[in-house]
């Protein structure tokens, strides 16, 4: 292998998986949400973030739907 490559005749070219970089955001957690996020990941030896990805692109795939009731107010 050469010490030095020379990269200045290389033509540039996009990247074929920006389509799929991930997006920073930040959410608020309950406690025991992550711990239970967490847990899991440390089974299964992956980092507690991607399962939670994971999870949510499963819910994204199946066309999950949360139902939500609330209480009477009265």
């Amino acid at each position: 292998m050469k010490a030095e490559y020379d990269f200045s005749k290389m033509k540039a070219r996009k990247n074929p998986y920006a389509s799929k970089l991930k997006r920073p955001v930040t959410m608020r957690l309950s406690e025991d949400v992550v711990a239970y996020f967490k847990g899991m990941a440390e089974e299964a030896g992956v980092p507690y973030q991607s399962l939670i990805n994971l999870y949510l692109r499963d819910c994204l795939a199946q066309n999950r739907r949360i139902q939500i009731r609330w209480p009477n107010a009265g």
